[in-house]
């Protein structure tokens, strides 16, 4: 996980409708940028849902909400419709901002070693420094968290 006070790694990916959107671009704002591991899964719904409904709250706060994972563009999109989420969803099937962002690592599925994202949350500032990282959170409770954190 990257440390609090570092500066947030640059990136630049196609959101569900395939528009590039960069870091960079939200230069000024506050950025909730969440990490799952894939679309339409019991947990990563659970979250995405909950970031979803609380999103007037975080725009009342001025911040932004991104979630990033290795689906592709018409993934995100059917995913996003389906379930009529408002905040953006960027595509990383080459892990750069995963890799980045350090949530690429070994999990331990039904005791069998393999690769994935780890469900991690940071808070970006608007000058683009990490002011805090959550690894390993809950998906049902790290909207809330985030909300409180803001």
């Amino acid at each position: 996980m990257l440390e609090i006070g570092t500066k947030a790694p640059e990136f630049t990916l196609p959101d569900q409708d395939g528009s590039q959107v960069s870091l960079s671009d939200l230069k000024g704002r506050k950025v909730v940028l969440y990490f799952y591991p894939k679309d339409n899964t019991p947990g990563c719904t659970a979250q995405a849902c909950g970031f979803g409904e609380l999103y007037p709250q975080f725009q009342e706060k001025g911040a932004v909400v991104i979630g990033i994972s290795k689906d592709s563009v018409a993934s995100h999109k059917k995913f996003q419709e389906k379930y009529n989420l408002p905040f953006t969803l960027l595509s990383d099937p080459e892990l750069t901002a995963i890799q980045a962002y350090d949530v690429w690592q070994e999990k331990n599925m039904y005791g069998k070693k393999t690769m994935g994202v780890v469900r991690t949350t940071y808070l970006i500032d608007e000058n683009g420094m990490i002011e805090k990282a959550f690894g390993k959170v809950k998906a049902k409770e790290n909207p809330a968290q985030m909300l409180e954190n803001l």
